[in-house]
């Protein structure tokens, strides 16, 4: 067999392992940007108990590594209780559930802190001529202010997308298998590491991919700037 022939056998397994990653973060970044907006107006708040618990919470999750939040959420949490145990009978999907759970809760609190500074950012004149038309703050914040801090939100979203699909990688500690686990077990299997060549032109393949739709979504919407 030759060397092109044994790198095309790598490319279905490869590219299965290309499906969990991709599917891993498009899922976990957008469940984490929509419990972020929760947080980011929870640490904006005046309540100094929804402000302190919000705040916490972004100093915890930003605070601790991403493996050691996935550890503890695959190992220590059912351990703990089995109230957290998840058993659907399928070890790989039991596996990426725990994995989208910790990535979507760490992702959260990044999106949340990207929120809080483009809501800030909007000139208070706005929040001020919005309560004289007398809206009340929820009104404001959903007809007014959100709408306009969507597209000063492309940028750093996509940052945080792009390094949440470089992050994924680290599932493959818990034995989920996307593009890593898949080329470890590759490597284990022929003795090769020739491996690590296709699979790391396939995440640059789906980094550009993804950055290119990010791209052109930022300059669409800088139209309206």
């Amino acid at each position: 067999m030759t060397r092109l022939q044994t790198i095309i056998n790598w490319i279905p397994p490869l590219l299965n392992g290309a499906r969990v990653t991709i599917s891993l973060t498009i899922l976990a970044v957008s469940a984490g940007l929509i419990l972020s907006l929760f947080i980011a107006l929870g640490k904006m708040s005046k309540n100094i108990v929804i402000n302190k618990f919000c705040s916490a919470y972004v100093f915890f999750f930003r605070g601790t590594p991403l493996l050691m939040q996935l550890y503890f959420i695959y190992y220590a949490l059912p351990m703990a209780s089995r109230i957290f145990l998840i058993n659907t009978g399928q070890a790989e999907v039991d596996r990426f559930i725990y994995a989208f759970i910790a990535y979507s809760l760490n992702s959260a609190a990044y999106c949340a802190e990207i929120i809080r500074a483009a809501i800030q950012s909007i000139d208070k004149g706005q929040f001020e001529a919005s309560r004289a038309l007398g809206l009340s703050y929820a009104q404001t914040m959903r007809l007014v202010i959100i709408p306009q801090s969507i597209r000063r939100l492309i940028p750093p979203v996509g940052n945080e997308f792009i390094m949440m699909l470089k992050d994924a990688s680290l599932v493959s500690m818990i034995a989920l298998v996307d593009i890593t686990k898949a080329t470890r077990n590759i490597e284990g299997s022929t003795r090769s590491a020739l491996v690590y060549i296709p699979a790391m032109i396939l995440y640059l393949i789906i980094t550009a991919v993804f950055t290119f739709v990010f791209h052109k979504l930022e300059r669409k919407y800088s139209v309206y700037e």
